[in-house]
């Protein structure tokens, strides 16, 4: 570390010390402490000044939340909101006004206002750029009207990410405009998608004659797949990453390994090692990621990290059943409950394993992945694609 780094560091440890001496996490108010936090350019240190950071290096921020989370302060409601941290947040900072991140981007970051994506469509599910939700333009708004679907968190959410089609007339990946959508706007109806977990923490969104105002499109007209494949990249960085070692699935399947000795098999233990050295470096390669995405946007290295992700996870899982034999058959509830917050490796083993079954889905399904790997990683020849240039509605539907 050099003397400059060095020199860094500690400033920020004082920066954050001066706001705990004054701002006491055991009295003051949450929502008061939260948006302090976030005035003083201590929430996203990387972001720039006035938006809740500094213009520090990413690198600096595990070092920020861990000094909070030791002076025993408020966190911002993290696990509810992480498509807005992980996916919103990052997008309007990017191609946001100024008067959009002033809007939007303090009561995200504060968990004020939870925020869902709108993107997924049933006709269009692997295929974004295939969407066929339309926003027409009627004076200083957009009329919008369409099916989302696989949306999760809609039921709690204020905001939503919106791509809809603005340009019927054009290429499908070109007629299509990024917004920002208030969920409790008149014609927003949200209904709920039982999973095979018995939770619905999936939903399905009915758009009638939304208005959305013109203030609320995000970057220019037409613009859409641009933003929306950066938004995806950051989707796909925040779902695989994984900061320490032995989180996630692969500590929940190594603590079952100490605590139940009686269930251990050669076989088991070879596979158990084997996915103990892809979880560590898939771990390190996430490092190595973020190390690089402090320098810059995303770019498409996440769609390997959140495709390595959902194989180690359902196979964790599996082997999770296996080692627990007929205490794993057991599951503890499927009453249809509608989460605030997904937690992969929450209540019992056979949650793990049914939940498991999504993670190559969400978030780009696998096969979509592995389609932008070979292609835009390893310069791979592009499948042949008949559709790129005939007008979006041409298509056969």
């Amino acid at each position: 570390m050099t003397a400059d780094e060095t020199a860094l560091r500690e400033d920020l440890r004082r920066r954050v010390a001066d706001f705990l001496a004054a701002h006491d996490p055991m009295t003051t108010d949450r929502l008061e402490f939260l948006r302090a936090r976030y005035d003083a350019g201590l929430a996203w240190v990387s972001f720039p000044d006035g938006h809740g950071g500094l213009g520090l290096p990413q690198a600096l921020q595990p070092e920020v939340d861990q000094l909070f989370e030791q002076a025993g302060a408020p966190d911002n409601n993290h696990q509810a909101n992480g498509i807005g941290l992980g996916m919103a947040a990052p997008t309007i900072l990017a191609f946001g006004t100024e008067a959009q991140k002033r809007r939007f981007l303090k009561p995200l970051w504060t968990g004020e206002e939870i925020w869902c994506q709108l993107f997924s469509e049933p006709g269009a599910g692997s295929d974004l750029a295939g969407v066929a939700t339309r926003a027409v333009r009627d004076g200083d708004a957009w009329a919008v009207n369409g099916q989302k679907v696989w949306t999760s968190g809609a039921h709690g959410a204020r905001f939503a990410i919106l791509i809809a089609r603005t340009d019927p007339d054009l290429p499908k990946h070109f007629g299509l405009t990024y917004f920002l959508c208030d969920m409790t706007d008149p014609g927003v109806e949200v209904r709920p998608l039982r999973q095979i977990t018995g939770e619905a923490e999936f939903n399905e969104v009915f758009l009638t004659d939304v208005r959305v105002p013109d203030s609320q499109r995000l970057g220019a007209e037409g613009e859409g797949w641009r933003i929306a494949n950066a938004t995806l990249n950051n989707e796909r960085v925040s779902i695989g990453r994984s900061a320490i070692r032995e989180s996630g699935m692969i500590g929940v399947v190594a603590r079952t390994w100490r605590e139940r000795p009686d269930r251990r098999t050669p076989e088991l233990h070879d596979r158990l090692l084997r996915l103990w050295v892809d979880a560590e470096v898939a771990r390190l390669t996430g490092q190595r990621l973020r190390q690089k995405l402090a320098q810059g946007q995303p770019g498409p290295e996440g769609a390997a990290m959140k495709l390595t992700f959902a194989r180690i996870a359902q196979q964790l899982s599996g082997l999770e059943l296996e080692l627990l034999d007929e205490d794993g058959l057991r599951y503890s509830d499927w009453t249809l409950a509608r989460p605030e917050k997904v937690d992969f490796t929450g209540r019992d083993a056979g949650y793990r394993y049914l939940r498991a079954k999504g993670n190559s889905i969400e978030g780009g399904t696998s096969e979509i992945l592995r389609n932008i790997v070979a292609e835009r990683v390893l310069g791979l020849p592009a499948e042949p694609r008949v559709d790129k240039d005939i007008p979006w509605k041409e298509l056969p539907r």
